[in-house]
């Protein structure tokens, strides 16, 4: 990795499987997601001894079905870069099976994400952000939203 700002060489290391909905991702965030996603279903399927304890992960790993719950959220990743025009490999995440039980979201998650989505949208595409700026938040389908503070898991800056 070349010389960055603490700041930004933090930020690559971490991971992020924001909870919004991926309509609001840039491009860079899109295929940041797309990335981080496939790694989070491979310390899932305990094939990555990195990332095994990333606090991103605690609400896949308390589901019933942690690689179904992923690659569903994957899914929602790969329809909207599939809506953009790009080619992410589908093939990447089978088996797909359907998820009846959505994933509870606080409120006050859903819009610390969207509020550090803006911040990063601030200074790297700031046509997008004036356009988000004006909108509320929706979760990406994976997720039921329910009134709450942010949530236990995230670290917060």
């Amino acid at each position: 990795m070349p010389d960055l700002p603490p700041d930004e060489a933090q930020e690559r290391l971490s991971m992020r499987l924001w909870s919004l909905h991926p309509r609001y991702l840039d491009r860079q965030g899109l295929l940041a997601v797309w990335r981080e996603g496939l790694l989070a279903k491979k310390v899932l399927q305990g094939k990555t001894k990195g990332y095994t304890k990333h606090p991103q992960l605690i609400r896949f790993k308390k589901t019933t079905e942690p690689l179904a719950y992923i690659n569903a959220y994957l899914q929602g990743i790969l329809e909207e870069a599939q809506e953009r025009g790009y080619k992410f490999q589908a093939q990447k995440l089978k088996p797909l099976k359907t998820i009846k039980k959505k994933i509870i979201l606080n409120s006050g998650q859903l819009q610390y994400e969207y509020q550090h989505l803006l911040k990063k949208l601030k200074t790297r595409d700031k046509k997008r952000y004036q356009e988000l700026k004006k909108l509320k938040a929706q979760a990406h389908s994976l997720f039921k939203t329910v009134r709450g503070q942010i949530e236990d898991w995230e670290r917060i800056k």
